[in-house]
């Protein structure tokens, strides 16, 4: 019987039955890339054969962008939940505050004055006989309006501004940085007594044109830091070696990376724009009847407090959770934008 060569392969010693053993479909021994090899079981070394992704990154391994991961902390957040729900439930009976009551505002009856719930009128009369309830589903109309319109050209204002300044700096940033000094030293309610006093319009925009105008300092603010910060990168510096020019860079590169910390600010101060209506209309300079505001019931309950008390409760009450929904969405919004909070 001739003796078996040292180099020979074992499956031709057993007439080939080890392939049959160990064949191919078996996926028994899968190299390691490194020169060696591991065993593996049989279903696993046919998954890795028929996975068509098993060099690249998975789903779960792709790199998420910072919004992404923002919305998925936001869906989770139950104060974004909730505080999202409230404005959403605010936007829609100021679009259509029909839904909720037929009436109108400014129907008034001298002889209910005063008068406490009836039905059909579940929060009472004020001083003019006219319908709480109904005023106050009006009076978010106002305050969401002025709210929204001045967070907008505050934003927008603001981030023109701030972004030109810390992307060119030079003589622009200092005469920013000056006028911005001028304008933080004006108290808004002191500003707005003295510019709104001589405004004889009845409209929201002489009161939204002055928070624009005492606004804009914040946001430009902020949005020159974020563009100082973002134009030190590593990218923005490879886009000027590759010739982009200046407005490419800045719109392309720099404005999607440094306008995070602008919304948070903007969603904040929208609530507190609200407010600021409010307390000039309450002053007598902000909106003017016959516009229904929360701000202008206030200030015609106020000397009825003790005789009747829901005449201001109940718009107090609507502007405080107003402000407050505002807040708690500034608040969300923040602590899923900024990365130290992670």
């Amino acid at each position: 019987m001739p003796e078996p060569r040292p180099n020979s392969d074992p499956g031709e010693l057993d007439g080939g039955r080890s392939e049959d053993r160990a064949g191919p479909e078996d996926g028994a021994i899968a190299g390691t890339g490194f020169g060696g090899s591991m065993d593996l079981a049989a279903d696993e070394g046919r998954a890795l054969e028929r996975d068509p992704e098993h060099d690249g990154a998975g789903p779960a391994d792709r790199p998420r962008s910072l919004w992404s991961d923002a919305w998925r902390d936001l869906r989770r957040n139950p104060v974004f939940v909730i505080s999202a729900l409230l404005i959403l439930f605010l936007v829609v009976i100021a679009i259509w505050p029909s839904l909720l009551t037929s009436g109108d505002p400014l129907d008034c009856d001298l002889a209910k004055a005063q008068q406490g719930s009836q039905p059909g009128h579940p929060f009472g009369f004020n001083a003019q006989g006219c319908d709480v309830y109904t005023r106050t589903v009006y009076g978010a109309r106002t305050s969401v309006t002025v709210g929204v319109c001045a967070t907008l050209g505050v934003a927008l204002l603001g981030s023109v501004l701030g972004g030109l300044a810390g992307f060119f700096s030079g003589i622009w940033d200092a005469l920013l940085s000056r006028l911005t000094d001028v304008f933080f030293a004006i108290p808004v309610v002191l500003g707005g007594l003295v510019l709104l006093s001589v405004v004889t319009s009845n409209t929201v925009w002489p009161v939204i044109g002055f928070m624009v105008l005492l606004g804009w300092p914040q946001i430009s603010r902020i949005a020159r830091g974020s563009v100082i910060t973002a134009r030190q990168h590593d990218y923005v510096q490879a886009a000027r070696a590759l010739g982009a020019s200046s407005p490419r860079m800045l719109l392309r590169h720099i404005a999607p990376n440094a306008v995070a910390p602008v919304i948070v600010v903007a969603t904040i101060a929208l609530g507190t724009y609200i407010a600021l209506e409010a307390t000039l209309s309450f002053l007598g300079v902000g909106l003017r009847p016959p516009t229904v505001s929360w701000g202008i019931d206030i200030s015609s309950a106020s000397p009825y407090i003790r005789n009747a008390p829901h005449m201001l409760l109940w718009p107090a009450g609507a502007l405080a959770i107003t402000v407050l929904a505002f807040i708690m969405l500034g608040d969300a919004v923040r602590d899923a934008l900024d990365p130290k909070l992670r």
